[in-house]
């Protein structure tokens, strides 16, 4: 595909959900100067991917609405001023961490003893590498917003409004779970001991509140205008945030979404108490786990998080799970054999994009090529979506695992011998072809199944033990008539047709000398697709390993 038709777009923008929603935001919210896309979560413990698919949902509305050539701010609350509930399975000095409990996250030391908190470490794990897909938000720390008496004024008007809210949150629950008592919208961790095991006596109807600690006994009353440790509860905290940074869009999972949930509570906080209107919002699904990464597994306590999900995929490929789906959508992402097909998919795309194969209808076109831009990582300095200056070479992820296996497990190697094949290659062509064989090394050795995995038996050795005389014949016969020509055979189906032809003369049924072969060749009854295996090895190092038949 020649430049000028790679950068060319269609007049208007095809249907992908991103688009959707950037048009309903449009829509609702009217023209502005410049839209807030927000996102945030608890660092408390891994942010998992079923976290990244918030992250990325958000990411590719952004796009979406600058693709459209608007302004757009991407926001990222870590909401490292919640308390410190539970220690996570996976989490190590568990007794060192207990004794936090309570504490504001913020508070809680790094158990690896890495960065400065238990919260910034869980930070700094998402903040590394969300740019390696393509996503750069810019981060908010609720601690030091909290700290900053930023949001002084938002607490008071939640005190202003205590009955109000009382019965905004009571209006969608049911007799025994609505507010009993005195009620009020803050907490306090304690200035002494750091936890939020306090009681509110009383506020002044200005900027004192008077609080005493269970857990040490301190009383004081403190100025909201510089307290350290008032923090509203997250039902009100949320929407007071949406007023504070003009959020026009912020999606939020089914639990949140359900009816009457904490969505619906926040919409009439931020409207009623807060005078904003609710931000455009979608409902995202759960997402399920097939496989394991390597020894990673959910009953030992360890999640999957982005980290893991690229020793496996590359980025666009990662990118184009969440882009190919759409947002309300359960779906599971695979560590077993289904690994092949996703990157089967993806490349498929990746050609309709390209038009290097046709689509059924233009409609398919523009629906894919959507996809597949959204799927890449690059932007522009406006932050609009890039495609690639050239089609990367495709090398289907299935023979890449082969080729790898082939050269030992040497990238490099493999790289090498299907640069020598192709003339021309530049290396923007080979650099998406690297990334794509690191994680081919990683899922064969790691994650894919023991029948997937081989490794060629030394040269020079004696034939492989188990082998009748009559198999042993018939593997002497494809190495002097097939393999000893291998290079006269212009492709797999001729090279396979060969190997037919040898098991007649041999007298053995096909399945029994590619039984014989791979045994030969492997150590194994079953191999890759026999044909293509032989063509994809170096002839000499065939013939060494056969030497002895």
């Amino acid at each position: 595909m020649d430049k000028q038709n790679q950068q060319e777009a269609p007049n208007s923008l095809p249907a992908h959900w991103a688009d959707e929603t950037a048009e309903r935001i449009l829509r609702e919210k009217g023209e502005k100067d410049h839209y807030t896309c927000a996102s945030g979560i608890t660092p408390s413990g891994t942010v998992h991917i079923g976290n990244f698919r918030e992250i990325i949902s958000v990411d590719l509305v952004v796009r979406a609405l600058r693709d459209l050539g608007k302004k757009a701010r991407f926001i990222y609350s870590w909401d490292d001023y919640d308390v410190f509930r539970k220690v996570p399975k996976n989490m190590p000095k568990q007794e060192e961490l207990k004794a936090y409990l309570r504490f504001p996250i913020t508070m809680v030391p790094d158990p690896w003893d890495r960065d400065e908190s238990y919260a910034r470490h869980h930070e700094v794990d998402v903040e590394t590498v969300l740019p390696l897909v393509g996503i750069h938000p810019e981060y908010l720390y609720q601690a030091r917003q909290y700290r900053a008496s930023a949001y002084a004024g938002g607490i008071r008007k939640a005190l202003e409004h205590r009955e109000l809210l009382k019965n905004i949150l009571d209006k969608y629950r049911d007799e025994d779970h609505k507010i009993q008592g005195e009620w009020w919208p803050v907490s306090v961790f304690c200035d002494n001991c750091n936890r939020d095991d306090t009681d509110i006596d009383g506020w002044d109807g200005e900027w004192l509140i008077g609080y005493h600690c269970n857990s040490c006994g301190h009383r004081e009353k403190t100025d909201i205008r510089g307290a350290r440790g008032i923090k509203l509860g997250w039902r009100v905290d949320w929407p007071m945030r949406w007023e504070y940074e003009q959020v026009d869009f912020e999606p939020a999972g089914k639990d949140h979404h359900s009816q009457g949930g904490s969505f619906d509570t926040a919409r009439h906080v931020c409207k009623d108490v807060y005078g904003w209107d609710a931000p455009v919002s979608f409902r995202y699904d759960f997402i399920g786990i097939k496989g394991s990464v390597g020894k990673i597994s959910s009953s030992s306590g360890v999640v999957i998080d982005l980290k893991d999900l690229l020793k496996v995929y590359t980025p666009e490929t990662v990118r184009y799970l969440f882009a190919g789906t759409r947002p309300n959508t359960e779906f599971t992402i695979s560590f077993d054999l289904d690994v092949i097909k996703i990157y089967e998919d993806y490349d498929k795309t990746e050609r309709i994009a390209w038009k290097a194969e046709a689509a059924k209808d233009e409609e398919t076109y523009q629906k894919e090529r959507r996809i597949y831009e959204l799927s890449q990582t690059g932007v522009s300095p406006e932050g609009k979506t890039l495609m690639p200056e050239l089609m990367p070479l495709q090398v289907p992820f299935r023979h890449l695992c082969n080729l790898i296996q082939i050269a030992d497990g040497d990238i490099g190697k493999a790289v090498e011998g299907i640069r020598r094949t192709r003339e021309g290659l530049a290396e923007a062509q080979l650099a998406p072809l690297r990334a794509r064989a690191i994680c081919a090394k990683y899922w064969v050795e790691e994650c894919a199944p023991e029948e997937f995995r081989f490794r060629l038996r030394p040269e020079g050795k004696d034939p492989a033990p188990g082998l009748n005389p009559a198999e042993i014949a018939a593997v002497r016969e494809l190495r002097d008539r097939v393999i000893a020509r291998i290079e006269a055979y212009p492709d797999d189906k001729a090279c396979a047709e060969a190997v037919y032809e040898t098991a007649g003369r041999a007298g053995l049924e096909p399945k029994a000398l590619f039984r014989a072969s791979y045994q030969a060749l492997i150590g194994k009854d079953q191999g890759p697709r026999l044909a293509s295996f032989l063509r994809s090895v170096n002839k000499e190092r065939l013939l060494g390993i056969l030497a002895g038949y």
